[in-house]
This record gives C-alpha cells, sequence and structure tokens, in this order.
C-alpha cells in the first residue's frame, strides 16, 4: 500500500456504517482515542455504566499485548509477528514494541473493518531495518492470510502469531479453537502464540456483554478460562501459564492494579 491510496481510503470511508455501535471503535474511546462516532460513544457509556470495569478490560488487553511482544522480541528472539485481527491503531502498536527491541523486525497487521483499513498508514511506519505491512483479510480464511501474509514474512522462520480480543467475535467455540489451529499450522516450528480474551468470570461483565450484543452490533462472546486455555492446546505454554492478564509478567504499569479485569491471555511456543 502507498500514499497514493486515496481511491482504497475514499471506498473504505464508504463502507463505514455509523448507524450501530463498533467494537473497534468502542474499544478506541475506552482507550481514550478520537476514532469513533456518538453511536459507539453512546454505547461505550452504556456499557461502562452496566459495567465499570470494562476499561480495565481494555486497558488491561492493551498492555499485555505489549508485555507479551515485547518478550517474543527480547526474550524469544523473533523477528517476524503476524497481528490478525489488529484494531485501530493506538499508542505502542506491534511494531513499535517489537522494533523498539529489534529494529529489524518485521510485521504484518490483518483486518477486515473498513475504518481500521483507512487509518492503515498510521500502522506502516517502520523503521529502515525492518518491515511493516497491512493486509485487509478474514479471520475466518486462515490460509488465505497466511498466504498473503508471505509476501513479507518468510514463513519458513519462526513467526510470533498476535489474536488480541477477536476470536470472540467467531461464533462458536469449536470454529474459534479450529481457526488457531489452522493459523498455527501454517508456521513452523519455534513460532508462538500470543493470544488474549474476555472471560465470563464476572456476572456483571456478562450482563452487560449480553446487552451489547442485543444491541444490533457485531456480537462478541465471552468465554471461560477452560476455553481460553484450550486455544493453547498441543503447544508449550510459557510461564505463569493462562491467567488474568494483569497476572501475565507484570511489569510497573501493572503492579497495584486490579487481578482480575476478565480478561485471560497466554503465551505458547510451537514445539
Amino acid at each position: 500500500m502507498t500514499d497514493d491510496a486515496s481511491a482504497p481510503r475514499s471506498e473504505a470511508v464508504s463502507k463505514i456504517d455509523t448507524s450501530v455501535p463498533h467494537s473497534a471503535r468502542i474499544w478506541n474511546y475506552w482507550l481514550g482515542g478520537t476514532d469513533n462516532y456518538e453511536v459507539d460513544r453512546a454505547a461505550g457509556d452504556a456499557y461502562r455504566e452496566a459495567f465499570p470495569g470494562i476499561v480495565d478490560v481494555a486497558c488491561g488487553s492493551r498492555r499485555f499485548l505489549a508485555r507479551s511482544v515485547r518478550h517474543l522480541a527480547l526474550d524469544a528472539g523473533l523477528r517476524q509477528f503476524l497481528d490478525v485481527g489488529t484494531g485501530l491503531p493506538t499508542a505502542d502498536n506491534t511494531h513499535q514494541i517489537a522494533q523498539r527491541v529489534a529494529p529489524d523486525s518485521r510485521v504484518v497487521y490483518v483486518d477486515n473493518d473498513p475504518l481500521v483499513l483507512m487509518h492503515s498508514r498510521a500502522l506502516l511506519t517502520s523503521t529502515p531495518e525492518g518491515a511493516t505491512e497491512f493486509l485487509e483479510g478474514d479471520l475466518r480464511r486462515p490460509e488465505e492470510i497466511l498466504s498473503a501474509a508471505s509476501g513479507t514474512l518468510d514463513l519458513t522462520r519462526p513467526v510470533g502469531l498476535i489474536l488480541s480480543g477477536i476470536l470472540g467475535h467467531i461464533p462458536t467455540y469449536e470454529e474459534a479453537r479450529a481457526i488457531v489451529r489452522r493459523l498455527m499450522d501454517g508456521l513452523p516450528s519455534g513460532s508462538y502464540l500470543s493470544l488474549n480474551e474476555g472471560t465470563d468470570t464476572e456476572e456483571a461483565y456478562v450482563r452487560a456483554q449480553q446487552a451489547y450484543n442485543e444491541s444490533g452490533a457485531i456480537p462478541y462472546r465471552l468465554r471461560s478460562m477452560a476455553e481460553i486455555a484450550g486455544y493453547f492446546d498441543g503447544l508449550e505454554l510459557e510461564e505463569p501459564g493462562v491467567v488474568q492478564v494483569p497476572c501475565w509478567r507484570p511489569d510497573e504499569a501493572t503492579i497495584g492494579g486490579p487481578a482480575d479485569v476478565g480478561q485471560a491471555g497466554g503465551v505458547a511456543r510451537k514445539p
């Protein structure tokens, strides 16, 4: 994608539906961003009124992403990352975290949301030594994602797969789990999975999510800790395993905050 992308940008704008709330825009609102509309802010405020902890969920998820990517680049030595279900750009995106540790890191983002597509230029900055690419793709077509990503990533070498708060949009757990397996099947030994998803551990969170799902927006399904752990079957979990995200290798920004934020995750290596 180049800077002469006015036509794709115009097409992306035309596809944006501002009549119903959208999870990526609401998430952006909770994180303090400005890429949202009144319908998103209204839905976000209603959700927060029903479950005030949702802002902790959003922040906890973002901080987990930062810590896990930093771990993969610094401790695991990865130099390639595939971030599927990117969402709207915000502070410390995957390429910024990875390239801060290793400037030669190569990062591919994948999303099919028109608003994310419109803002994709913000995700295409890169160090001279590395590379950053944005692909329009559908999570439900893992093989197509892998094929397109191979234009930037060497899929014969380890890759860090990032799935952050995206699998809840897949209607059934069986399908979501199969998607993870198919993506990891296309990556070589030594690759890693960083994954976090919303949990059904708190009643107020479950009620708020049900109300949101009934609003006409694209539903998101909270899942159990056991189901989230199941995404890592066949992989070697890094310590401390699958936990509430503030408990995964906390740093100074995390210590002292809530331990249970309704968002669980982990990092695992493909043997």
